[in-house]
């Protein structure tokens, strides 16, 4: 298939401890719970906004919901979906759910009802975990009638979760956010689900072939793709993860859970790296920088994962001088492309290593990574995990591999690397070649095994750390009864790193502004998915075919860019 001899140049370069070919730990999610119940039972394992759950407790509560999924029919398979903001309930229901033998299907809770729609019936959802709150359970409840695999929800309530004097509050305080929630067989209390025995029917697991996780992502040449990661794959990724930390001091660390558990760098580098090494998560249910930075002060919080977003805004912060962020030890970045002046301000500013790394839904997602004791080339996605092969591979067929220095697509091999995408025979052969997976993404290797990323083949804009597809994008406007055409690109965006840009053509005679087409887009899309601009036009770039073409557009803002630079 190759016309070189595939290089290992990082095996000469690798970090001071940490070892390539390191045997790999693989086993069931749920082992990683029962370890740690033992090993850290009195430790706490989630602080929640001051109320702390240990290691034991969080156990014990796992084996309740396990069981309470049984009860209500979740066997071996069952697709029991999570759309939630950051609570214990992400943690306890994650593995309680696999523990009774179902594939989670993670949920953004900011999706709009035709993304939820699609997602659940992509993936033959049966059971949706959720919240009474207002913003969550109407759309969710929706789906009942909207979609033919949603049999029951289960409701999760805020004031439970709560210190005793926050949850008595919040009833009151945050009454008109609570939504009303059916009382009939469609709707289980969370509270119903957890009283039990906990004694769950044991499930047998197979590692290699059992989808522990079915991460949605996608691009532009169609809708989003569920990526199969087996329970194999999950827990070789959190084996590298570990790995990659030789000062780690398991039982004793702490770790900001600002990041979105739905999300798969949170996922694994928050969630499942927590419970393997017994590290207090302090979970904060959404993003504000005014509490995260006064999370990061109080708890004394010693590791940080993040996207690039978060840290240029605490680089900005005005009143940053009166927190103490000396606690903060080793922030891994990911999601987007870290700028090297944020990476230099932010390690001024809290004496901490700040590294950035690379990787993907479809690898778990962790491929490579920056040292955390040793070199840090700037501007580099660093070395591969312990145990990864990456290449570079020339664009064009045969696709043979390229010499360091030159530019190719990042192909990338190791156990973390998923099973294949849901019900998309064609797509998962075009991304699987003999076990490697195609990134679509184009960079070059240096002499000494070092990773850099330099453009992309796909079209998926990366906002915030989020994915936003422009087909989603695309859609949403041509619902619009003015448009005639719309073409969507990712422009740079100082705060986020890229944000949407929508060029709209509008149909003969019709009138549009861009704030009434955001105001018409407000239920249809995400706000992360909000054109940041919307350009009206009279044509828009076409190829020979007739196919509406983006790198004419790209290219302009490319230009317009340099020109405003200099």
């Amino acid at each position: 298939m190759t016309s070189l001899e595939h290089p290992q140049p990082w095996l000469e370069h690798y970090p001071e401890g940490i070892d390539w070919s390191c045997e790999l730990t693989r086993q069931p999610l749920n082992d990683y719970i029962d370890q740690a119940a033992v090993r850290f039972r009195d430790r706490p394992a989630i602080d929640f906004l001051g109320r702390k759950t240990t290691y034991g407790e969080l156990a014990q509560q796992i084996k309740q919901a396990a069981r309470g999924f049984q009860q209500i029919g979740v066997s071996k398979g069952t697709r029991v979906g999570l759309c939630l903001p950051n609570t214990p309930y992400s943690v306890i229901c994650f593995f309680g759910a696999l523990r009774a033998g179902a594939t989670i299907v993670n949920y953004n809770p900011l999706y709009v009802e035709r993304e939820l729609a699609f997602q659940i019936s992509d993936s033959n959802t049966e059971i949706m975990v959720t919240m009474d709150l207002e913003v969550l359970y109407p759309k969710v409840a929706a789906m009942l009638s909207q979609t033919d695999s949603l049999r029951q929800i289960v409701v999760c309530r805020m004031p439970p979760i709560l210190p005793a004097v926050k949850g008595l509050l919040f009833g009151i305080v945050k009454r008109k956010e609570i939504a009303t929630v059916a009382a009939d067989d469609t709707t289980v209390r969370y509270e119903d689900l957890v009283n039990n025995d906990g004694n769950p029917k044991p499930v047998d697991v197979d590692i290699d072939d059992d989808i522990a996780v079915l991460q949605y992502t996608g691009g532009t040449t169609g809708r989003s793709k569920g990526a199969m990661l087996t329970q194999g794959n999950l827990s070789a990724n959190i084996s590298q993860v570990l790995a990659w930390f030789p000062g780690l001091r398991p039982g004793e660390e702490k770790i900001l859970g600002v990041l979105p558990l739905f999300h798969v760098f949170a996922m694994t580098a928050v969630m499942n790296f927590a419970v393997a090494s017994g590290t207090e998560m302090i979970l904060l249910p959404r993003y504000e920088l005014d509490q995260t930075l006064k999370s990061l002060s109080t708890k004394k919080a010693t590791l940080f994962p993040a996207v690039p977003t978060i840290y240029t805004a605490i680089n900005q912060a005005p009143d940053l001088s009166s927190y103490d962020l000396s606690s903060i030890r080793y922030c891994m970045s990911g999601g987007a492309p870290l700028p090297l002046e944020v990476k230099r301000r932010f390690e001024e500013i809290t004496g901490c290593r700040l590294v950035e790394g690379y990787g993907l839904s479809e690898s778990s997602p962790v491929a490579t990574c920056n040292s955390l004791t040793g070199e840090n080339k700037e501007n580099s996605i660093g070395l591969p995990a312990p145990g990864t092969d990456v290449s570079i591979h020339d664009l064009e067929p045969p696709h043979d591999l390229v010499a360091p220095g030159e530019r190719g697509e990042v192909w990338i091999k190791g156990p973390q690397i998923m099973k294949g995408y849901l019900n998309r025979e064609q797509e998962t052969t075009d991304t699987l070649r003999n076990g490697w997976l195609r990134t679509g993404d184009v960079g070059y290797m240096d002499e000494q095994g070092h990773f850099f990323l330099v453009d992309r083949l796909k079209d998926l804009i990366l906002c915030s750390g989020y994915n936003v597809y422009p087909r989603m994008v695309e859609e949403a406007v041509y619902l619009h009864p003015s448009v005639a055409e719309v073409t969507v690109i990712g422009i740079d965006d100082d705060y986020r790193g890229q944000s949407p840009k929508a060029f709209v053509k509008l149909k003969d005679g019709q009138s549009l502004s861009a704030e009434e087409l955001k105001t018409f887009l407000e239920d249809k899309i995400s706000k992360i998915e909000m054109p940041s601009q919307i350009e009206f036009r009279d044509e828009l770039p076409k190829t020979i075919i007739g196919k509406l073409s983006k790198k004419e557009l790209v290219a302009e803002e490319q230009a317009r860019l340099s020109g405003e630079k200099s």
